[in-house]
């Protein structure tokens, strides 16, 4: 499994935006869709944004139009910008590896990264 570490979480206010980012290192040669999910308090982890080495996008409904991913294959890292935060954009936020778009018991996870949307 690769090793994967998050970073730009934070708190911001209704309206504001982040960016966060992934670094993969590592096993990686056989990573091919990097993403984000996300898990609320008393919540379920969900998918928020992942992307194919070759580029094919997939968003969650919620924050399509909001949220844009990207990636750079040479440096292993992908990117979530995120817009207009809402207060239900509150959750940890984690990094994910796989080698294809179903998640499986072999994919890589960070450790997690909180976004707090509160005024």
């Amino acid at each position: 499994q690769a090793q994967l570490v998050e970073s730009g979480g934070g708190l911001v206010q209704p309206g504001g935006s982040l960016t966060l980012a992934c670094a993969a290192s590592g096993s990686i040669a056989s990573i091919n869709v990097m993403g984000w999910f996300r898990q609320a308090p008393g919540n379920k982890r969900v998918m928020v944004a992942r992307i194919s080495s070759g580029g094919s996008t997939t968003y969650a409904a919620p924050v399509k139009d909001r949220f844009t991913i990207s990636r750079d294959n040479a440096k292993n890292t992908v990117t979530l910008e995120m817009t207009n935060l809402k207060p239900e954009d509150t959750a940890v936020y984690y990094c994910n590896a796989a080698a294809g778009w179903d998640v499986t018991p072999d994919d890589s996870w960070g450790q997690g990264t909180q976004v707090t949307v509160s005024s």
